[in-house]
């Protein structure tokens, strides 16, 4: 079980930590990178008001500085996804669910001994934004033993 201090100070630091980024600049996509709300909403909720587990949170909230770092010094495509799907859009102040191209990059590096992923989220009409950092593993507790699974690969719910 996960303290709930502990879990407090990182996440307070790593919000502190986010608000300051702003943008980066990408290498490989030769643009800049936002880091807006969507993307530290993503770091804590799977998807819309379905939070991540405490555990999945806090390691994420641990690797933020590093989302910096990857995407800054990224020269090389990882991966790619490219679809159509529903994406909430404000217009004359309400929210609506419009059917938008999306794509998603998604870049990789080992740092402090992790093995990472960043996923950029472009949204057509939009801005690319930092939209998750992943561990490629996640620890599950079932009954008592801790097994470590690899991630689905789908980087709108990763």
């Amino acid at each position: 079980m996960l303290d709930e201090i502990k879990f407090n100070k990182a996440k307070e630091k790593a919000e502190q930590f986010y608000k300051g980024i702003d943008k980066v600049k990408c290498p490989f996509l030769n643009d800049l990178v936002h880091f807006n709300a969507d993307g530290f909403e993503h770091v804590l909720f799977k998807s819309w008001n379905t939070p991540r587990s405490r555990q999945d949170q806090y390691v994420r909230l641990s690797l933020l500085r590093l989302a910096v770092q990857v995407i800054s010094k990224s020269y090389t495509l990882q991966e790619y996804k490219e679809c159509k799907r529903f994406e909430r859009v404000q217009t004359n102040s309400k929210w609506n669910k419009e059917m938008k191209l999306v794509r998603y990059y998604t870049f990789m590096a080992i740092l402090n001994n992790a093995l990472i992923k960043v996923v950029i989220k472009e949204v057509e009409g939009r801005n690319k934004n930092f939209y998750s950092i992943i561990p490629k593993w996640r620890i599950e507790n079932k009954d008592g033993q801790k097994n470590k699974l690899l991630y689905t690969g789908n980087p709108e719910e990763d």
